[in-house]
């Protein structure tokens, strides 16, 4: 394994290695699928004290994007490896990128392999702060941060509808999120309006079919007003830094989440989210949100695997209008 303290946040190659990635980071080839077709996918995980957070949902995330695309990893393997880097890093991040190898086949084309095509493996480590200061304890007793109230922005920037088979993938195809994630800087960086307040942080993301479905960098819940919400009593988790005050948010009302079966990523911190809630009063509900709904909007979050909950206290429509929500 290579000494991440004499090479910080560099790429390393994990597959296939060579007599040199003991000593040094090898560089990424021209010719490499990722980078001439965007064939692959990648994955990123927050490390804390040495741990990978949600690792058995990264690990189901490299078994079905592999399945998807056809890829020859060996996941219990893999994230063997990524643990023992997680243990050397022990605060930071690990980006891991998979594409398919060289193809003697010409152009886009593979050859077909019953066990898949063979992949490059490549991982960058990060030190860097993951965010713990308030974490609010999940019904099934994980721990998640929780951030301060921001607020959100509908972007008119679109991303494709894709079919089943990529539809939901975290694929190495992220153009789409790269332009929308553009517009929001630039939002950031004009004189603010009266109707943008310098809180602003994400934007929600419309597809082609008309359908808002994620964040530039996040999956999104929410709840509409007239909807049932429950009337369950807020008890100490005894847990030490968790925002008692917030623990009641994901378990009082109706949340739902756009569906992936069309486009967006579906995340890993969605799919915690969601498996957490499934035995209470209200499980998540997979539910289109669309550009009527938005008015009836009174709550609202983002959500990631490095930042975990990210709650809006507003969000700015297309129209200019601003739907204010009830505070966490």
């Amino acid at each position: 394994m290579i000494d991440m303290r004499s090479l910080p946040n560099s790429w390393v190659c994990l597959y296939p290695q060579d007599d040199t990635a003991t000593s040094k980071a090898v560089t990424l080839s021209p010719d490499n699928r990722g980078l001439a077709y965007a064939d692959g996918f990648f994955t990123t995980m927050g490390v804390m004290d040495g741990l990978i957070l949600w690792a058995d949902y990264h690990h189901q995330r490299l078994i079905s994007h592999a399945d998807a695309l056809h890829l020859d990893i060996d996941c219990e393997e893999l994230l063997a490896v990524l643990k023992m880097y997680a243990q050397q890093l022990e605060q930071g991040m690990l980006k891991l990128v998979v594409t398919r190898a060289a193809q003697d086949i010409r152009g886009y084309g593979y050859v077909p392999s019953e066990s898949g095509s063979a992949c490059e493996i490549w991982l960058k480590p990060s030190v860097m702060r993951v965010s713990t200061a308030v974490q609010l304890s999940l019904p099934d007793g994980n721990l998640v941060p929780m951030q301060p109230n921001a607020s959100a922005i509908c972007l008119s920037s679109q991303i494709a509808c894709l079919p089943p088979s990529l539809a939901g993938l975290k694929s190495l195809s992220r153009l789409d999120n790269v332009l929308a994630s553009g517009e929001l800087q630039r939002i950031k960086a004009e004189p603010l309006a009266a109707n943008v307040t310098k809180s602003l942080s994400e934007g929600l993301l419309r597809d082609m079919s008309g359908h808002w479905v994620e964040g530039t960098m996040s999956n999104v819940f929410y709840q509409l007003a007239d909807e049932p919400l429950c009337e369950s009593e807020t008890h100490s988790s005894g847990h030490e830094g968790v925002d008692n005050n917030h623990e009641s948010y994901l378990t009082t009302g109706q949340w739902y989440t756009p569906s992936m079966t069309q486009s967006g990523v579906a995340g890993v911190m969605r799919q915690v989210i969601i498996d957490a809630l499934s035995a209470t009063e209200y499980p998540v509900v997979i539910r289109s949100l669309s550009d009527e709904d938005l008015p009836r909007l009174t709550r609202l979050f983002f959500c990631n695997a490095l930042r975990g909950i990210m709650p809006m206290s507003n969000l700015t429509l297309l129209s200019g209008d601003v739907v204010d929500f009830k505070s966490v």
